[in-house]
């Protein structure tokens, strides 16, 4: 891939992005998966145990990664406002329980969240981008992120054009990326003094719709060099979701595109994690694969709401030795 680098070998992006024809030369030159090595070594890691200390901790590390997410139709300001209660104290009992990472909402509901998070420290994320299809005009999609944004959201969970992807019209994606990454910065400028400043830019691949590790691997580097600050694998609205193996390949492409530019890029599998060991077995997976950098909610993302409850189960298992009931937390 000589169109990649520069005079001094050093990678280019610019180059890679300059044309249509350059991105896809470079996307159909990624490395090929080994999908069965892939599927061999995430089922080899899922099945590491950890043991007592190093378990409490890796409880709390999880607890202070999920995204708390409520994304229905009949979602109201009052579920919102018991949703940003629980993630500011996910133990109303225990106080030494760390705060989750983010609540995530629909645009209309960010204002609601921001009001009711404070100063907690709790990011606000929202959805945009006609979540979950996709299926609109980039036009309508850019003023989605730019009301969610100057609503006060510090993060925004975009959708990729599957169709456009899966048809191979990948500068159409990476176009969309670069407009919706502006549109995070534009619409927190015009939220004036009472913005939090540019949002974040996660990019949901909706990895269940790709088919292929290959298609997964071009996907995560086409959002990354698009300026994605997190890929993410789905919505939860469509299945599979989330799966070791995908998210192995994804961690790989992070660990490789800092490799190359120096950039990180934070990663978040999202849907059907559900128990603490499923928690854990994605903790193992980030060390293992991207390595300990990773392992802090700045890079890592748990996108599983009722995986919270059983973390918490856990952790007071571990505390007090013996199982709350499973009415002691609120449901989500």
């Amino acid at each position: 891939m000589s169109d990649t680098t520069t005079g001094a070998g050093r990678f280019d992006p610019d180059g890679v992005t300059s044309s249509s024809r350059a991105l896809r030369a470079f996307l159909h030159g990624l490395p090929g998966v080994d999908r069965v090595g892939a599927d061999q070594r995430a089922a080899m890691l899922g099945t590491r145990s950890i043991k007592t200390t190093a378990k409490a901790r890796a409880i709390d590390l999880a607890i202070s990664m999920v995204d708390l997410t409520t994304l229905e139709g009949a979602d109201t300001p009052g579920k919102v406002r018991a949703m940003c209660a629980k993630a500011v104290r996910p133990d109303p009992g225990d106080p030494s329980v760390p705060g989750v990472a983010a609540v995530c909402v629909y645009p209309d509901l960010v204002a609601e969240a921001v009001g009711a998070l404070g100063s907690s420290g709790v990011r606000v994320a929202s959805v945009a981008t006609a979540f979950p299809s996709g299926r609109s005009s980039l036009g309508v999609k850019v003023e989605d992120t730019a009301l969610a944004v100057g609503a006060g959201a510090d993060e925004i969970d975009m959708v990729i054009d599957r169709g456009a992807f899966l048809s191979g019209d990948y500068r159409k994606v990476f176009e969309e990326i670069v407009a919706i990454k502006a549109a995070c910065a534009r619409g927190s400028d015009a939220a004036g003094a009472g913005g939090r400043g540019d949002a974040h830019l996660k990019v949901i691949l909706e990895t269940g719709e790709l088919a292929t590790y290959d298609n997964v691997r071009r996907a995560s580097w086409l959002a990354m060099l698009a300026g994605a600050d997190f890929i993410k694998t789905s919505t939860g609205k469509v299945a599979p979701a989330a799966t070791l193996p995908v998210t192995l390949v994804m961690l790989e492409a992070v660990r490789d595109f800092r490799a190359q530019t120096g950039r990180m890029v934070g990663v978040k599998p999202a849907g059907g994690i559900r128990t603490t060991k499923d928690a854990i077995r994605y903790l193992v997976l980030v060390g293992e694969t991207a390595g300990p950098d990773w392992l802090d909610p700045e890079w890592f993302r748990l996108g599983a709401s009722s995986v919270l409850n059983d973390l918490l189960m856990q952790r007071q298992k571990m505390t007090t030795g013996r199982y709350a009931g499973p009415d002691y937390f609120t449901l989500d």
